[in-house]
């Protein structure tokens, strides 16, 4: 194992594997995770991708295994440290075996979400409709009720794939303002979160602009270096400190009454 801190300590990053270090995190408040596609995914990402025509830089292949047979243990290790929310993102094909998986684990399950990309690829070949959004499951892991800053919003998380922050080191990238907003409307001020399958750091880093702690855990070593730049930057960059406030758009994803951006 190799281990990274930043920010007096704030901030840890850990190499390994998460079956062998989840154990020995100990309790955390929320997990908010980003895990691998499922296989059927995989098996669609695994070629060579095509050039894009937009100007931003293609996705690489996929390079790591699916989350099929890695669900099922990580689950109940992540219930047994949660003091309040798992987030994990899948394909939409991926919410029943997650929302079967977290139930057999002891936690509440409460709702899909969805992130829409308005900016997503087309279907190239037109022989169907191109995908726009990707789930991630919500369950609750703590005691009583479930608690979250976003009053009766609606579970649609709009914001762009393609923006000028996107690192484009990893195949899966999430964007930062995604992240941002998530780790706000989940999570409280001085909390800590952990992300058992961090990959480059983007929830680190959504920690640090919504001021939580944050434990990443990553067994790739290329992945797990470009996460520790990204934070060592992120840290010396007093405008990453304070409330990230992303552009909520007007539209039929808004509560019908106002928009929230906690």
């Amino acid at each position: 194992m190799k281990r990274e801190t930043f920010l007096e300590g704030r901030i840890t990053l850990l190499l390994g594997d998460s079956r062998e270090l989840l154990p020995t995190v100990g309790k955390v408040d929320h997990f908010i995770t980003d895990p691998p596609y499922e296989a059927h995914m995989h098996a669609a990402k695994t070629g060579a991708r095509g050039i894009r025509n937009d100007g931003y830089k293609s996705p690489a292949a996929v390079d790591f295994a699916s989350i099929d047979g890695i669900r099922e243990w990580a689950t109940p290790l992540m219930k047994e440290a949660c003091d309040g929310w798992l987030l994990a993102f899948c394909t939409p094909e991926g919410i029943a075996p997650w929302r079967d998986a977290i139930e057999a684990a002891g936690a509440r399950y409460k709702r899909a979400c969805f992130w829409f990309k308005p900016d997503g690829a087309p279907q190239f070949n037109g022989q169907g409709p191109a995908m726009a959004v990707e789930a991630f499951v919500t369950a609750w892991c703590g005691a009583g009720h479930s608690r979250w800053n976003g009053g009766g919003r609606r579970n649609m998380f709009p914001h762009p794939t393609n923006q000028t922050d996107r690192h484009g080191g990893h195949p899966t990238e999430k964007p930062l303002s995604l992240m941002a907003e998530l780790v706000g409307l989940f999570t409280e001020p001085g909390q800590l979160v952990c992300d058992p399958f961090m990959g480059i750091c983007t929830t680190g880093l959504a920690c640090i602009k919504r001021g939580r702690r944050f434990i990443g855990i990553e067994k790739d070593p290329k992945y797990f270096e470009i996460a520790c730049e990204r934070i060592d930057f992120a840290a010396r960059q007093p405008d990453m400190f304070g409330e990230f406030q992303p552009k909520i758009q007007q539209d039929i994803f808004a509560t019908g009454l106002e928009a929230v951006s906690a």
